[in-house]
């Protein structure tokens, strides 16, 4: 009956075997860069399937893929020795290499990124004690343009201050006129009471037929 638990088991069991054989025991020249990243084991315990990538000695040198290849399957007689002493199972399982392109594709682009590291640092350093070959200020304008800006700022003052002054000068005659409006209005109100007292007291003083409203003094002399 499968067990996929030990299956996984003896799995990882078989890859660190195989990996520590191939970097310290075996020298085989073509077993040089190989490295195991995954193994698998079929359900009945008697087939490994080993995945390996092949890395170069230097970031420009391709790997040789084709003598890895044939290294590992000269040395697959001893490997499966080691794993059957390494493992003490009843049946040492068979093992296939087969080499896993998605860690090349990694392994490929680690290395690109890796250049392109080294040249932006290169590039960096280059940078430090640069100078500008030409003008350091492209964008400087000339003598005349800046008299020109200079006039322009100038007049936009002057016409503001002109502005300011024409609004300070209608609110000075606005202010004026309501001062002058309400002078007239309380001359106004001031002349009419004075009028209406005069005439009350023009009332009180005048003698009528009756002989009423005469004063005080007039009735005593009587």
């Amino acid at each position: 009956m499968a067990d996929p638990a030990r299956a996984r088991r003896l799995a990882k069991r078989i890859s660190l075997i195989v990996a520590t054989a191939i970097e310290h025991e075996i020298k085989d020249p073509g077993l040089v860069g190989v490295t195991i990243v995954d193994a698998k084991v079929s359900g009945d315990l008697h087939d490994a399937t080993l995945y390996y990538t092949v890395i170069g000695s230097t970031l420009n040198e391709e790997a040789d893929y084709a003598g890895a290849a044939a290294a590992l399957e000269r040395a697959k007689g001893v490997l499966r020795s080691k794993v059957g002493a390494g493992t003490g199972v009843r049946f040492t399982p068979t093992l296939t290499f087969i080499r896993d392109t998605v860690s090349d594709s990694v392994q490929r682009m680690e290395e690109l990124l890796a250049r392109a590291r080294a040249a932006d640092a290169d590039l960096a350093r280059v940078r430090e004690g640069a100078t500008p070959a030409g003008d350091p200020d492209p964008y400087r304008v000339s003598d005349a343009e800046q008299d020109d800006d200079a006039e322009h700022d100038e007049d936009a003052a002057r016409g503001g201050g002109g502005e300011l002054n024409v609004a300070g000068d209608d609110a000075g005659r606005a202010a004026a006129r309501g001062g002058a409006e309400e002078l007239n209005v309380a001359g106004d109100d001031a002349g009419r009471a004075a009028a209406r007292g005069g005439a009350e007291r023009s009332n009180l003083g005048a003698p009528t037929a009756n002989g009423e409203g005469a004063s005080d003094n007039d009735q005593l002399e009587d």
